[in-house]
């Protein structure tokens, strides 16, 4: 959304090849620190000093949309026109209504998310920090069409329209995570939100760029590890976090700095301790986490782009709880470690008929150990992750606006040990794909192609096996995706896109075969699984103003040969119930919706809602595991220094299950929360105090795996202080 705010051009000394600026409040002219600013068609960006001053290098001639964005302010969009340099003074107007920011997830170049052909969520800035939870999932719990499934608090993951594991593709700045969350209700995802400038949602099988595998939508956590731009000074941020409802002591701190004029820095680490989940009939043992992270990255930044690299180190030591059937009574300790490194290069130069090229190459090792009671080794997972992307962007090019050609080529190593019987095996994975936009404005028609190749390889053929005959399996398939988006004026703009997509089965849903113990089950696979292949539609209305925002979409979904774990109803030699992977036609249909509201002045009043109704096709009985219709209202009154905010989270009640699932009953829980913004010594503090579940209301999730035993969380108390420098 481009807005007009009030912008002048200031004749003062000026750098060149620079944009330059002040950020100021329009009503009492005062400097606002720690606004962020960035163009739209680049990856320049600033924090506001505590003279509301920013400094954005290396800019090229020409016009740039430049975007700000600050708590307690509408974000807008201005253009400035760059000769040699330029200087500008940008007044932004309080309110408490978010405009909607942009995405780089769901587009091929920054742009708001009103724009975007697929429907977006983004979680940045005062909600990010507000909704802050231990794991991905949580945090992203409120956003429409995601719910999270959980065993503990430490193993929630998300689940988009009803799907989850490997059909939600998982990134950390655009790159695959490499863990093997997708592979086990007890597998956390190994992912800290902690220390995120924003995290973006794509719901639907839209995600061409980055996998035909993602059937239900793609996670992107945002740090920007391999620094792109040099900051003008130092930056950063340093968050702390408090929860009683689970003892939790949390800290992160990321900073950035220029080494030299060419040479920026990042630095981060983060830490988190939590007790037992406290409910409201006590708490639920065994779910203690100890979790740490820290990363290094720099570059070279030049006129011509930039090339860089970066390096994370992440653990995670946390607890399941016992007390399923063929579980230990004191359940099971999973210690987890991650390191990934990063190279990645950028060509801003044109090359022919590309204006931009980037190459990213990943390496990425993992190690999981499940722990049973007198500190024996249950189950071992270890992975290890090389993986290359290379994306080339055009601008107008014949009947296209812009559009890009990508490759990727990844090799996956996975090992078991301990008491699975699963082969150690090797996955390749090549796949070239092509994306393109037509802009005929107010019309733009988006499409996609991308043909993939997968090949999974036991380490050990046996034909003889119990499961079935284990080999080599190959899988090829193409994928597709065409949208529309047409402006209708007034801010109201209405959009529709079909896709096909597809998903190899994983390693474990073909050789998996024995206790695994974390998740209380006894896996078996199927060497015989065929692709999964779904068709999906999309339809959408979004009216953009800064009074209200507010988007509905309808989506359904057909997959042929949808591959789920069926509870069988038996159990194993070890005691342990046993679950048989097995593919079956699926239709998943349902709405999503969002609302945002300026009633008056500073009031503003919030709702999402979503619903998804999942069926196997065959023998037209539910799909298992689909969360009910839930949703939230809040009303929150935000002034630029302060806020307060009352909210409830409702769910119906989910008693469409499928075999050997329970019913879940329907709940309502009441949250509070309450902020302040303020400027000491030219920094932003942000101190934000939420009381959650304020009647302590004893209600189950109906994707817990724990449910039968204790409710979800009591009542609880989280006071995050962030200081933006």
């Amino acid at each position: 959304m481009l807005l007009t705010p009030s912008v002048s051009i200031a004749q003062v000394p000026q750098h060149s090849g620079e944009i330059e600026g002040v950020v100021k409040d329009a009503g009492t002219g005062a400097p606002l620190a720690g606004s962020w600013v960035g163009l739209l068609d680049g990856r320049n960006a600033a924090i506001t000093h505590g003279d509301g001053s920013f400094h954005l290098v290396r800019v090229a001639p020409g016009t740039h949309k430049v975007r700000v964005e600050r708590l307690g302010y509408a974000s807008v969009t201005v253009e400035v026109e760059v000769a040699e340099s330029a200087f500008v003074i940008i007044e932004l107007e309080p309110s408490p209504l978010e405009i909607a920011g942009i995405t780089v997830t769901a587009t091929l170049s920054s742009r708001g998310t009103d724009e975007a052909l697929r429907p977006v969520s983004v979680m940045a800035g005062q909600e990010l920090q507000r909704r802050l939870q231990g794991t991905v999932a949580e945090t992203l719990v409120s956003e429409p069409g995601l719910a999270a499934t959980t065993m503990g608090p430490a193993t929630a993951r998300p689940v988009i329209r009803g799907m989850s594991g490997d059909r939600v593709l998982m990134l950390e700045d655009g790159i695959r995570v490499g863990d093997v969350s997708n592979s086990g209700s007890d597998h956390a995802t190994a992912l800290n939100p902690s220390s995120a400038q924003r995290i973006e949602v794509v719901r639907g099988p839209a995600a061409l760029l980055y996998g035909s595998n993602a059937l239900g939508g793609v996670i992107n956590v945002i740090r920007d590890e391999v620094p792109s731009s040099v900051p003008h000074h130092v930056t950063g941020a340093v968050t702390m976090q408090t929860q009683s409802v689970n003892q939790a002591w949390s800290g992160s701190s990321s900073v950035q700095m220029p080494i030299s004029e060419s040479v920026p820095l990042r630095l981060e680490v983060s830490g988190r301790t939590s007790d037992d989940l406290g409910t409201p009939i006590g708490p639920l043992a065994n779910t203690q986490a100890d979790t740490w992270g820290a990363s290094v990255g720099t570059a070279f930044v030049s006129d011509w782009g930039h090339v860089g690299g970066a390096f994370r180190a992440y653990r995670n030591d946390y607890g399941i709880p016992g007390g399923f059937v063929g579980g230990h009574t004191a359940g099971v300790r999973i210690e987890m470690e991650r390191t990934s490194s990063k190279l990645r290069t950028e060509v801003t130069k044109p090359f022919g008929p590309f204006v931009a090229t980037e190459l990213n190459t990943a390496y990425t090792s993992y190690r999981h150990s499940e722990i049973e009671p007198s500190d024996i080794l249950g189950t071992f997972f270890k992975l290890q992750t090389a993986n290359a992307d290379l994306l080339a962007r055009h601008e107008a090019w014949g009947p296209f606006s812009a559009g890009a050609l990508g490759l990727r080529t990844s090799f996956e190593d996975f090992a078991f040990g301990g008491s699975l019987f699963t082969p150690n095996s090797r996955r390749y994975t090549a796949a070239a794909y092509v994306f393109e936009e037509i802009d005929l404005d107010p019309l733009r028609l988006e499409g996609g192609l991308r043909y993939d190749w997968v090949r999974a390889d036991p380490l050990e053929e046996d034909p003889n096996s119990s499961i079935g005959k284990i080999r080599d399996r190959t899988f090829q398939a193409a994928s597709g995706s065409l949208g529309v988006l047409y402006s209708l004026g007034s801010g109201l703009t209405v959009g529709a896109s079909v896709a096909r997509a597809f998903r190899t089965p994983d390693i474990n849903e073909l050789f998996s075969e024995g206790p695994h113990l974390a998740a209380y089950s006894f896996e078996v696979g199927n060497p015989d699984l065929g692709t999964e292949v779904g068709t999906g539609v999309d339809l959408f209305v979004r009216f953009g103003s800064q009074r209200l925002q507010a988007e509905i979409t309808g989506f359904y979904n057909d997959i042929t040969g949808y591959v789920y774990g069926e509870e069988t109803g038996e159990i194993s030699r070890v005691q342990l119930p046993i679950y048989q992977f097995q593919g079956n036609d699926a239709r998943l249909a349902g709405f999503e919706g969002r609302l945002d509201w300026r009633i008056a002045g500073s009031l503003e009043l919030e709702g999402t809602a979503s619903f998804v109704h999942g069926t196997l096709q065959e023998t037209d009985e539910p799909l298992p595991l689909i969360p009910p219709l839930h949703g939230r209202i809040a009303l929150e009154y935000d002034r630029p220094s302060w806020f307060v905010r009352g909210e409830a989270v409702l769910a119906a009640q989910q008693d469409r299950i499928g075999e050997f699932e329970t019913m879940t009953d329907g709940y309502s829980v009441f949250h509070a929360a309450a902020g302040l913004r303020f400027t000491t010594g030219g920094r932003l503090n942000v101190l934000t105090v939420s009381l959650d579940n304020l009647t302590n209301e004893e209600y189950r999730n109906h994707l817990s795996r724990v449910k039968e035993i204790m409710p979800e969380a009591g009542r609880g108390l989280s006071v995050i202080y962030r200081v933006v420098f």
